[in-house]
Order: C-alpha cells, then structure tokens, then sequence
C-alpha cells in the first residue's frame, strides 16, 4: 500500500482555541479503576448529532442502534506489554514505557528501544537498570545509552532479550496499580478482542466494549465490518502543547486503511449505509485516507491529523467512543464531530449520573 498526502487540516490557518472552552469538573471517583466484569456490560450516552438529545442506554444495545446497511470499522492493533518496573542498579525505583524499536542493523543481537524513564534524579547517559525479571527470574537488564528531546531515552538490552516478554500492560497515568498488583485481568481487558497486529502503546479503548458475543449480534444483524489499523503512541499520554495548537498537527503514528476496506466503504456508500468508526483512532485513519468527494483511498504511513471544531468529516457518519480526558485531542475531535455545547452537556449529564470514565469506563453513541 502507498502513502498519501493525508486530509488538509486548518494548521496555521485555522482560528486560535482556548483550551480552557474544553475543561470541565470531574470527580476522581468517576475515573474507572478497573473493567467491569463483562466488556459489553458499560452504559452508553446517546447523543444525537441533529437535535443534541441525550439517551441512556447500553452497549448491549448496539445492534439496534446499527442498520443492515451500515458498516463497522475496527482499528485492530494490538498494544505492546510496553511498561517495564524495577530498579535502578545503584538503588531508587524505575520504570520505563517502551516506545518502540531503534532502527538498528538487522543483525545486531542488542535491543535498542526507545523509552520514557521515571527515576529519581536527572536521566542520563549510563545509567542502568533491572527492570522486571526473565522466565528464569534473572533479573533484565539495560543502560540508558542516549538522551533525545521531550525526555525520551535510548535503552539498551542484554544481547538476545526481546523486552516486551517481560513487560506489563502500559496503563494510563490515571489508572492506579502497585509494582505488586497481578496484572493478568489487565492483559486480557486492555485489549481488544480482535487485537492482531502489534504496534500500540496504549489500547484503542472504545473497541473494549466489543465482546466476541456482541460482535457475533452485530454480524447476526446483518453489519458488515471492516478494519484499520493505527497504531496508538506517545501522544496519548502528553497534554496538548501550544506548539500542537499553532501547528496543527498531532504526534506521528503509523497506520494501514487495506485495499478491502477502501472497497467496502464504497459499497456501503452505494447502498445508502453508514460508516461506523469504532473509537477516533479509526475515525483519524479514515478521514487522513479520505479525499475531497468523501472517497476513501488504501494506503500506509504516518498521521499527524488533528481534528478540531470546524474540520469537515468527509467519512465517518457515526462514532461509538468513550469519555475523554478534558483539554485533550480526543474531546476536540468528539466536539468537531457533534459540537462541542452538545457535547460538553453530555459530559455534565454523564457526571451528574455517575458514567464511568477514560479507558475502563462507559461509552458514547454519536450519530
């Protein structure tokens, strides 16, 4: 698949936005701490893009909110066991998030990562680490080999360890766990259930509450799904900085949209359906494919896309999501897609009814 100029964002030309228009008060006690014991058990807020009115229902409730026509895009990456917990050699906690892979000789037996650290004390060049421990309960190794911007680091391995076989679920800040937590209900509940293709640091959250029960009602109904890919990255753990507001642009994150996805939006075009995106990460993969006509072209590569009050959506016609963390990217694109008065009432009622929040939490329908 080609890479593709991605869909035009206002960037420098687009009016300023005040942040401080997209906060608001959320109890502590509204974050979810943990999944509910059925994925498809979460409440759904309803909120209909034309008239603002609000509807509390279920995600078990999906089925009825979808039409035979429609179709249903998934962004299937799976998230890396990325979070690394240990020691610094010389004594202090450590813990580090893997980013990804250095670009390095094909045969070089070391693993080189990059990684954000958390330490005691200033980061730099030499210090080392056990950070979790192999099968055989030695502990795993690495040196921090190079300081870059923004705080990221180069970690070096031990020559033949694959590091992310000794990681843990990369939660976000706000859900709380002990170096001592068992992390086995976190393994399989911050994932998806048709996780394939490795590459994400933090889970696509709104594809959570797909049960393969519920997928299995949505296919009975007639549905027709597709895939993307994007895999989830830094950015989902940095707030918005004044340099992403005057440029534009989000932090890179690689995605696929397949030839057979392209397709399948074309005919449920033809047959006067829907396109139904599973979450903003597959609503970005699809509106950086899309073209002027609301066409969609196949493609890989990297987006940047940053959708805010006033961008078009040129694709997606509905959104199942969930609720976002205020001042962030993600609540900018939910109040571009259904405005952001109407959305940031659903977000009081949904307070003011004790819906859970952020990754764990319960869900939104816009259409």
């Amino acid at each position: 698949m080609s890479s593709a100029p991605q869909s035009a964002s206002p960037g420098d030309t687009a009016p300023p936005i005040d942040l401080d228009a997209y906060d608001f008060a959320l109890p502590k006690e509204r974050i979810a701490q943990r999944p509910l014991a059925d994925r498809d058990a979460s409440r759904l807020l309803c909120l209909d893009r034309a008239t603002g009115a609000v509807e509390h229902r279920t995600i078990r409730d999906l089925p009825q909110l979808l039409d035979a026509r429609d179709l249903l895009v998934l962004n299937t990456t799976r998230v890396l066991s990325a979070k690394l917990v240990g020691r610094r050699s010389s004594g202090g906690a450590a813990e580090a998030l893997l980013l990804g892979r250095e670009p390095t000789d094909a045969t070089a037996d070391v693993a080189r990562c990059r990684a954000l650290v958390r330490i005691s004390g200033r980061v730099r060049p030499g210090i080392e680490f056990e950070l979790g421990a192999r099968a055989d309960d030695t502990p795993l190794r690495a040196v921090i080999e190079a300081v870059h911007e923004q705080g990221q680091v180069t970690l070096a391995f031990d020559p033949g360890v694959d590091p992310y076989a000794n990681g843990r679920p990369p939660l976000p800040p706000y859900i709380e766990r002990s170096e001592t937590d068992d992390d086995a209900l976190d393994r399989e509940r911050y994932q998806t259930v048709f996780a394939r293709v490795p590459g994400a640091v933090a889970a696509p959250t709104a594809g959570l509450h797909l049960s393969r029960d519920l997928l299995a009602r949505i296919d009975a109904a007639g549905v027709r799904r597709a895939e993307v890919v994007l895999h989830v990255g830094l950015g989902t753990f940095r707030p918005l900085s004044d340099e992403d507001l005057r440029a534009g642009r989000l932090h890179a994150e690689h995605y696929e949209l397949p030839e057979a996805t392209a397709r399948a939006i074309g005919e449920t075009r033809e047959r006067g359906g829907r396109v139904v995106a599973v979450g903003t990460t597959t609503t970005r993969v699809l509106e950086t494919r899309a073209r002027e006509d609301g066409r969609v072209t196949p493609g890989a590569g990297e987006t940047r896309l940053f959708l805010r009050p006033g961008d078009p959506f040129r694709v997606v016609d509905a959104l199942l999501t969930n609720f976002h963390l205020p001042r962030s990217s993600l609540l900018l694109l939910v109040a571009a897609f259904a405005g952001r008065e109407p959305v940031l009432a659903a977000y009081r009622e949904a307070v003011e009814r004790e819906y859970r929040f952020f990754s764990y939490g319960d869900a939104m329908w816009l259409a």
